[in-house]
């Protein structure tokens, strides 16, 4: 993703903000009958204000002052009459405790079909800990609900938002092209499952900048149909990683090309750079990535490619992944691993990766050199290379 790009993305993005700041009609959900108790369903009240904001023909500003507010799923749709409305949060949105509320609702907080949103503020509460407690238990449960999600939308900012305890995803974009993420924390336990931090799929030119994810699942995680993605200065920790994929679930699948992760540090986490492949038939591919500056400390799995992802042998038992990688560079990684080989490339023997390059890679394990492992893997080692490169 070139630079210009996200200067350009950038740049739209700041006009939008300052002009629906400088001449926008301002909505107080208070006004339409919300109460900051963190008890009373204020729901109604903050689709009226969305509503009104929505039908505005000059910009809008959706305001949520200070105090609480309990509300159950709400459905943000467009188009609207206007291409800038700041829903700014000073005060703290709370999900229901009881998770089965909401907990099939597929989203709590969802825009569809708007372009020129921007997000900003405010602490989203999902209260996602008795579902996940359900989970743990073998009892049947409802799959969760993702905390913040656009889909179907574009020229999108989310600004200084923090997500605790979400049911499941924290944030979602699907389906989306010219999106910011910056300034953005992210707080689960790092035994919650399936609460991703940040998704992207089926989007492009999509920033995410300068945040903080802590998490149970993956930090950030990639899927299909993505494509110009840049992220940079990012601290990931607990969690999984930054992880594209699982790719080649279906035999017909988007892939994902022309992606940027630079100046990340993980900490304590499963895995740091990852992709990852269902052993299945398709039509996906992963081209063009670059994994740049990277800080390691005690990460279990450093660098991993694995094309052969079939967990309990389900759904795939001896089938090769269709999924083409190639063109993944990896430069100025370093750090620690938790475990003895830091470098693992499991490619699959149908589609051997093609194009790996690793530049300036210095990776421990008990302060000494960690190992690394290749299977049908090809490319290419430059500068000071520790493990001793397989390919």
């Amino acid at each position: 993703m070139a630079k210009t790009n996200i200067y350009s993305s950038l740049a739209f993005l700041i006009i939008v903000y300052a002009s629906s700041l400088a001449s926008a009609s301002q909505y107080n959900v208070l006004s339409y009958g919300a109460k900051s108790d963190g008890k009373t369903d204020s729901t109604k009240p903050f689709i009226s204000a969305w509503t009104q904001a929505c039908g505005s023909s000059k910009p809008a500003t959706v305001y949520v002052p200070s105090g609480k507010f309990y509300l159950k799923n709400l459905v943000f749709q467009g188009p609207c009459k206007n291409n800038a409305i700041l829903f700014r949060i000073d005060g703290i949105l709370v999900a229901p405790s009881d998770y089965r509320v909401i907990g099939n609702a597929g989203y709590w907080i969802y825009f569809k079909y708007v372009n020129g949103v921007t997000v900003s503020g405010g602490i989203l509460d999902g209260q996602g800990s008795g579902l996940w407690a359900c989970k743990g238990s073998g009892k049947k449960c409802p799959i969760g609900a993702t905390t913040l999600g656009f889909s179907n939308s574009k020229n999108i900012a989310i600004n200084g938002l923090t997500s605790l305890n979400s049911q499941m995803f924290h944030i979602v974009i699907n389906g989306c092209h010219n999106v910011r993420v910056q300034e953005v924390r992210v707080s689960a336990s790092g035994n919650s499952p399936n609460t991703d931090g940040i998704h992207v799929q089926r989007s492009s030119d999509v920033t995410i900048f300068n945040s903080r994810i802590g998490t149970g699942d993956d930090c950030i995680s990639i899927g299909p149909g993505t494509s110009n993605l840049w992220i940079e200065n990012i601290a990931c920790g607990p969690g999984h990683g930054i992880s594209i994929g699982s790719l080649g679930w279906g035999p017909q699948e988007e892939g994902v090309q022309n992606v940027t992760v630079k100046s990340v540090t993980f900490s304590g986490t499963q895995n740091g750079v990852r992709i990852k492949s269902w052993g299945r038939p398709s039509s996906g591919f992963a081209r063009n990535i670059l994994f740049q500056h990277a800080v390691m400390t005690n990460v279990q799995n450093p660098i991993v490619i694995d094309q052969n992802y079939c967990p309990n042998n389900k759904n795939c038992p001896g089938q090769e992944s269709g999924v083409k990688i190639s063109d993944i560079t990896y430069q100025d990684i370093h750090g620690t691993s938790a475990t003895e080989v830091a470098v693992k490339f499991d490619c699959s023997k149908k589609n051997p990766c093609t194009g790996i390059k690793l530049e300036n890679v210095k990776l421990t394990y008990k302060n000494q050199a960690a190992d690394a492992s290749c299977n049908n893997a090809d490319g290419t080692e430059s500068g000071f290379v520790q493990p001793s490169s397989c390919l």
